[in-house]
C-alpha cells in the first residue's frame, strides 16, 4: 500500500501518472500560458489613426471591449446569438497583436497576413480549433452573427469620432462624408439606426442626466 494515497497502487502506476501530469504541465499548459501572455499585449497595440487626430484614441483591447458590448445590443435587437457574437467580437482583431493596426491610408501600401498570424497564434493552444473556426466565420461574413460583429466594429469608430469631437478633436468633420458611406455598408438595419442616433446624441448625456438627480430635477437622493 502506498501511504501517499491510502490505497493499493503499484509504484509504476504512480510514476506513470506523475509522468503524464508532468507532460501536461510542460506542453499543453505551457503553450496556453504563452498564448494568454500574448493576449495581454493587445492593450499595448495602438490604433494607428491617432496619426491623424493626435488624440489618445483607444487601444485595440479597449476597442475590442466596446465592440463586444455593441455586438450584444445588435444581437438582441436582430434576434441573433449573443453568445456567438461575443466570441466573434473577441477574436475579430486578435491578429493585430502580431500584424499591428493598419489605418485606411496605410492599407494602400501595406499587405497584412492576418490568416497566417491567427494560425501561428493558435497553433498548439488547447482552444486552437475554436479559434480557427471563429476566425473563419468572422472572415467569411456569411452568418448573421459575423455581420453583426463587423457592424459593431464599424460603429465603434463612429462612437469614438463623436466622442473626440467634444474633447478637442477635429477629425469628425473631414471624415463625415466618408463615414456616411460606411453607414450604407452596414449589414443590419439596427446598426444603421444606431449610427443615426449616435450622431444626434450628446456623448456627455450619460453622466449629465445623472447629475440632474443631484441638483434638483428627478432628485432621488436621501434628503436630510
Amino acid at each position: 500500500m502506498d501511504p501517499r494515497v491510502g490505497s493499493c497502487i503499484e509504484d509504476d502506476q504512480l510514476t506513470e501518472g506523475a509522468r503524464r501530469e508532468g507532460e501536461m504541465t510542460e506542453t499543453g499548459f505551457e503553450r496556453d500560458v504563452r498564448f494568454i501572455f500574448e493576449l495581454g499585449s493587445l492593450r499595448h497595440v495602438q490604433r494607428t489613426w491617432v496619426q491623424f487626430g493626435g488624440l489618445a484614441y483607444s487601444n485595440v483591447a479597449e476597442h475590442t471591449l466596446r465592440v463586444c458590448w455593441i455586438s450584444m445590443i445588435l444581437a438582441r435587437r436582430e434576434n441573433a446569438s449573443i453568445e456567438k457574437v461575443v466570441r466573434l467580437a473577441m477574436i475579430h482583431d486578435l491578429p493585430e497583436i502580431r500584424t499591428g493596426d493598419v489605418n485606411y491610408l496605410s492599407r494602400l501600401y501595406v499587405e497584412r497576413h492576418e490568416d497566417r498570424a491567427l494560425a501561428d497564434m493558435a497553433d498548439g493552444v488547447s482552444i486552437e480549433n475554436e479559434l480557427t473556426e471563429l476566425w473563419r466565420e468572422y472572415r467569411a461574413r456569411e452568418s448573421l452573427e459575423a455581420k453583426i460583429v463587423k457592424d459593431a466594429d464599424t460603429l465603434d469608430v463612429d462612437f469614438e469620432l463623436k466622442e473626440s469631437s467634444v474633447t478637442g478633436g477635429s477629425l469628425l468633420d473631414p471624415l463625415r462624408d466618408v463615414r456616411n458611406k460606411y453607414r450604407e455598408k452596414l449589414f443590419t438595419s439596427t446598426a444603421k439606426l444606431i449610427f443615426d442616433e449616435l450622431y444626434r446624441a450628446d456623448p456627455h448625456a450619460w453622466h449629465v442626466a445623472e447629475q440632474a438627480r443631484l441638483t434638483g430635477d428627478g432628485d432621488d437622493t436621501k434628503k436630510s
